[in-house]
């Protein structure tokens, strides 16, 4: 049991280390001009493109065929939320505001309150996942146990 337990510590340091990361993010882009934040905005848009460079490789070559499935779930989603905002969110926007760079910023705005929503949402379903995973090493644990008595 230690090792899953290890495994899943882990991965929520690194959960909490990315969600201090973007605190640290949100509060200087509070402080930046346009410029400067185009530069932050290419430096995280290069990590999200080294992150779909690893999914598409475990997605073509994971050793798990369910595990290949679940990369791939998450490269479909970002293809899809990816064509939602620069596409139909922005279309849907033309024309509501004063201006067009208006009617991008309302857009961005709308489709950043929807991924936080959805970064939420997976916080919690990794928490069910987690805590079942858990409990299953330990019912697994006491079959053992118990066989060996």
């Amino acid at each position: 049991m230690e090792l899953q337990q290890g495994v899943l510590a882990v991965k929520i340091c690194e959960l909490a280390k990315e969600y201090g990361l973007l605190q640290s993010r949100i509060q200087i882009c509070q402080e930046k001009n346009p410029e400067q934040l185009q530069q932050i905005l290419e430096q995280i848009n290069d990590e999200c493109k080294t992150h779909r460079i690893i999914l598409e490789q475990n997605a073509r070559y994971g050793r798990l065929p369910a595990a290949a499935a679940l990369a791939q779930a998450q490269l479909t989603y970002e293809q899809q939320a990816d064509k939602l905002l620069n596409q139909d969110l922005m279309h849907d926007m033309y024309g509501k505001n004063a201006t067009v760079i208006e009617d991008s910023a309302e857009a961005c705005t709308l489709y950043a309150e929807y991924a936080i929503d959805f970064a939420t949402q997976a916080m919690r379903y990794a928490l069910a996942a987690a805590i079942q995973a858990l409990e299953l090493q330990i019912r697994a644990d006491q079959n053992i146990k118990a066989d060996k008595e």
